[in-house]
């Protein structure tokens, strides 16, 4: 009989992690205005990137058509060797001077660590931006607006 009282309070004990664990995730509201380039609809790849500039996850993917993530060479060498699961993060393609809305959850754990927001922007028979827009995971700017240096004119954040 103790040890099914001992089992159950330790079941217990391990519920209050849990909603820990998920409190942690913050969702953010992405608003992403595109350039009014020449040219097809953009594929844009939203990553975490880590400290020491590497892809720790994706967070979203603009554009559905798996044949074309291999323009995305950086993001698509890492895709390669992760294998992450893309299902529920992708959404549509985004065409010149459009705008898109999409909400992705950012871990509340990396900020203000050295992690940051890589927005990869690639059109077919144009060019391929790797840092078209970076966010540094801070306090401070994860809401700002940030200016593109590619098919994308600004990213701006907001949490929800």
């Amino acid at each position: 009989m103790n040890k099914i009282i001992k089992l159950v309070l330790v079941g217990l004990f391990g519920l209050l992690f849990i909603p820990q664990a998920n409190a942690q995730q913050a969702k953010y509201k992405c608003m992403l205005q595109m350039t009014n380039y020449e040219g097809l609809e953009a594929y844009v790849v939203v990553s975490l990137i880590d400290p020491k500039g590497k892809y720790e996850k994706t967070l979203y993917v603009m554009g559905p058509d798996k044949q074309w993530y291999n323009g995305f060479k950086e993001w698509n060498k890492t895709l390669a060797k992760k294998k992450e699961n893309l299902n529920g993060i992708t959404g549509a393609s985004i065409a010149a001077g459009d705008r898109s809305i999409t909400t992705f959850s950012i871990d509340e754990s990396k900020l203000n660590k050295g992690y940051k927001l890589r927005f990869e922007s690639a059109v077919e028979d144009n060019k391929y931006y790797v840092g078209d827009v970076e966010i540094a995971l801070t306090t401070a700017d994860i809401t700002k607006k940030k200016e593109g240096k590619g098919f994308i004119r600004y990213v701006k954040l907001n949490k929800l």
